[in-house]
C-alpha cells in the first residue's frame, strides 16, 4: 500500500513546520509555558487559519474530511514543535464525537458548534476519566438523571481534563443506567465551561500542558444530550481509537526531534579530543533509536489506515481497536526507549529544563500514559 503523502498534505505540514520554526522556537515556548494561559491564543488562531481545525470534519459540515492517514504529517509537525496549544486535543475525541452526532443528525447543538470550532473561535475539551477508572472507558461513576421538568441533573467528578480552562464547552460522560462498569448506560452531555455548579481546579501537567480536575452538580436542558441516552459507549470507543491514532502520529514527531537533537549533540560534543559520535558503541545506540522510531512509524500508518477503514465501513470495530492497541504498544515502548536514551546520551545536561531534549522526554512520557500505559494496552490487545 502506498503511504506517500500527497502534495497538499505535505504543503500543509510544511506550513505548520514553518510557523513552528519562525514563531515557536524553544525560547518562545518557554515564555508561553510561564504565561497565565499556558498556551498562545495567537498561535492557535494562526493554526486555525492554516485549516487545521477544519481537517477532521466532513465537507458536509464545512470541513475538509481528512482521515487519520491524512492527519499524520500535521500531527508529526505539532509533535516536533512540542506545541502547548489545545489544537491536538480539539482534533481528537471532541472533533470525532461532535462530527459523529452532527453527521447523524442526533444533536443540533453539536452541529451548531462545528462552524465556530473550524473558525478557531470555540474549543471543546473531553471530560471522561475519573479517579478510579484506570483507563477503562466503561468505568463511569458520574450520574445523570432526568427530573419531572425535563432537565438533566448531572453530578460527579472528572480528572485530568486536558485544556479544560481553554475550552468554552466540555463533553462530559455520565451514567444514566447500568452498573459501574457496564458499557450500556453511558451518556454524553455538552456542558458550557462556565455553567453554574461546575468547579474547576486547574494545574500544569509534567509535560507543561494545562489540565483541570472537575467537580460538578449541574442542571442542563434536554438539548445538551448527545444522541440517545445510555447508548454512547461505541461512539466513545471509536473516538478514543481515532484520538490514539493521532497521538501515535504526534509521538512520531516528538521521537524524530529527540533523535535529531541527540544526533546533533553526538556530532558536536567532544571527549578525548574527538566527537563522541565517533564512538562505535554510541553509534549503535543511536541506530537502535532510529529503528524504534521507524518501527513506530510503520505500525502507526497501519493503525491510521484501520481507523479510516472502519469509518468507511470496510473493517469491524474489533479490527480497528486491535490495530490501534498494537500501535500503542509499540509507540509506548519506543517512547520510553528513545526518551531515556536521548537523556542518557546527552549526559547530565539532558536532564535540565534548558535543553529541549528534556521537554521531548517529558512529552513522550506523557503520551505513553495517555489513554493507557503499556500494561493497559497489552491487556487490551490480549482481550481483542
Amino acid at each position: 500500500m502506498n503511504f506517500q503523502f500527497s502534495e497538499e498534505q505535505q504543503l500543509l505540514a510544511d506550513s505548520v513546520q514553518r510557523l513552528v520554526d519562525e514563531q515557536y522556537h524553544f525560547d518562545a515556548r518557554k515564555k508561553i509555558i510561564a504565561s497565565d494561559e499556558g498556551w498562545s491564543p495567537s498561535i492557535y488562531a494562526k493554526l486555525s487559519e492554516l485549516g487545521l481545525t477544519a481537517l477532521p470534519f466532513a465537507e458536509s459540515l464545512g470541513g475538509f474530511g481528512a482521515g487519520a492517514l491524512d492527519m499524520i504529517p500535521v500531527m508529526q509537525a505539532l509533535g516536533k514543535g512540542l506545541l502547548l496549544e489545545p489544537i491536538a486535543t480539539t482534533l481528537a475525541v471532541p472533533a470525532a464525537l461532535l462530527a459523529h452526532y452532527a453527521d447523524a443528525g442526533q444533536s443540533a447543538l453539536a452541529q451548531s458548534l462545528i462552524a465556530p470550532i473550524i473558525e478557531g473561535q470555540t474549543r471543546v475539551a473531553w471530560a471522561h476519566d475519573e479517579a478510579k477508572s484506570r483507563w477503562d472507558l466503561a468505568s463511569v461513576r458520574s450520574t445523570a438523571s432526568k427530573d419531572a421538568s425535563g432537565l438533566w441533573h448531572i453530578k460527579g467528578e472528572k480528572r485530568v481534563v486536558l485544556h479544560a480552562s481553554a475550552a468554552q464547552w466540555l463533553i462530559v460522560s455520565a451514567r444514566t443506567g447500568g452498573s459501574e462498569l457496564d458499557r450500556k448506560g453511558i451518556s454524553l452531555f455538552l456542558v458550557p465551561s462556565n455553567a453554574p455548579g461546575l468547579q474547576m481546579k486547574t494545574y500544569r501537567t509534567y509535560d507543561d500542558q494545562r489540565a483541570a480536575d472537575l467537580v460538578f452538580d449541574l442542571k442542563l436542558d434536554a438539548t445538551t444530550l448527545l444522541g440517545q441516552a445510555g447508548e454512547a459507549f461505541e461512539a466513545i470507543e471509536a473516538a478514543s481509537d481515532w484520538a490514539q491514532a493521532l497521538l501515535c502520529a504526534e509521538a512520531l514527531g516528538v521521537m524524530d526531534e529527540a533523535n535529531r537533537l541527540t544526533l546533533e549533540y553526538l556530532k558536536t560534543r567532544k571527549q578525548f579530543g574527538m566527537p563522541i559520535g565517533s564512538f562505535q558503541s554510541l553509534q549503535h545506540r543511536m541506530v537502535d533509536m532510529m529503528m524504534s522510531a521507524e518501527q513506530s512509524r510503520s505500525i502507526t500508518y497501519l493503525a491510521c489506515d484501520r481507523v479510516d477503514a472502519y469509518r468507511g465501513g470496510r473493517v469491524s470495530a474489533s479490527e480497528r481497536s486491535r490495530a490501534v492497541a498494537m500501535a500503542r504498544v509499540k509507540v509506548n515502548e519506543a517512547a520510553r526507549h528513545i526518551g531515556q536514551e536521548a537523556i542518557q546520551l546527552h549526559g547530565g545536561m539532558g536532564m535540565t529544563i534548558e535543553m529541549k531534549v528534556s521537554h521531548s522526554f517529558k512529552r513522550l512520557t506523557a503520551i505513553s500514559q495517555q489513554f493507557g500505559d503499556l500494561d493497559h494496552q497489552l491487556s487490551r490487545l490480549a482481550s481483542l
